[in-house]
């Protein structure tokens, strides 16, 4: 074989390769694709496998068939009752008809910008139906399938599914929030302030009536014990008289002894007396007794 006849079959087998790998494509699980010609959809293939297009005149747009998230960012609503919340919501969409997706947006860059509008434009209309209680409330799972519903019903023109649509968080905003810390922080100081003042009464009036009952206890107690030391009193008076009246000299030592006691005490003492002494005279009459 001559050397241009071997050139002209190697451009031809190059040429069927191209053609080949141009016409073949693979088509994975998590993918549906729009075959398009001259820019036209001709044929949406949404099975996964090994696919086969015209080479050179028709082109591939994929699209993605798991579900697919849009994370706003938070927006300013007005509730029923006039109470302002900064709304942070998250939306989960699916694409089911790719042709009319691609029709009707053609990226998945211009469905999300379109379906941030139908959300906000949904949120804003159900919210401001409710109140601030009803959102806290368990009407708030209702108020959610509601906005869900009404979402999904404007993008299904779009091709799109929505199947989840949710409030992560829901919060006043700053200026109102402080406004709202400031008077609850009055609010808890003023009852501070009563519950000290009330606090102090009752202690007031605990140490009122613990002085009253102290000095009724005092007085009863004085009386108590008056009577009981001029009862012992008599007492004694009724002992010693009658210790006297049975032995009158025993009675008169026994009273000089407590005398000598009361004088003289535990301490060194030194009394200067004469030994004729009417003090000492019990002494003096005991044997070999002398007062010094």
């Amino acid at each position: 074989m001559s050397p241009a006849r071997l050139a002209i079959l190697g451009a031809v087998l190059l040429g069927a390769v191209i053609l080949l790998f141009d016409s073949l494509f693979i088509l994975e699980q998590q993918q549906q694709v729009i075959i398009r010609q001259f820019g036209n959809p001709v044929r949406v293939v949404a099975e996964p496998g090994l696919k086969f297009k015209l080479p050179f005149v028709q082109d591939l747009v994929l699209y993605d068939k798991r579900l697919l998230e849009m994370d706003p960012p938070a927006e300013q609503v007005i509730l029923s009752d006039q109470k302002r919340l900064d709304v942070d919501t998250y939306t989960r969409y699916q694409i089911t008809d790719p042709l009319r997706f691609f029709q009707a947006l053609g990226t998945e860059e211009m469905v999300r910008s379109q379906l941030r509008q139908i959300v906000s434009s949904a949120l804003r209309r159900v919210l401001g139906n409710v109140t601030m209680a009803s959102l806290l409330s368990e009407e708030r799972t209702t108020i959610m399938t509601e906005i869900q519903n009404q979402v999904n019903a404007n993008a299904q023109r779009y091709g799109i599914e929505v199947v989840d649509v949710r409030i992560r968080r829901a919060d006043l905003p700053e200026e109102t929030s402080q406004a709202i810390f400031e008077r609850m922080k009055s609010e808890r100081e003023r009852e501070a302030r009563e519950n000290r003042a009330q606090g102090n009464e009752r202690a007031q009036q605990i140490r009122s009536r613990a002085e009253r009952e102290r000095t009724v206890i005092l007085a009863e107690s004085q009386k108590t014990a008056q009577i009981l030391r001029g009862e012992g009193d008599a007492e004694a008076n009724r002992i010693f008289a009658e210790a006297y009246g049975k032995d009158p000299q025993f009675f008169a030592f026994y009273r000089s002894l407590q005398a000598y006691r009361q004088v003289i005490g535990e301490k060194d003492t030194t009394l200067i007396l004469s030994p004729e002494n009417e003090f000492f005279r019990f002494l003096n009459s005991m044997p070999g007794g002398r007062s010094r």
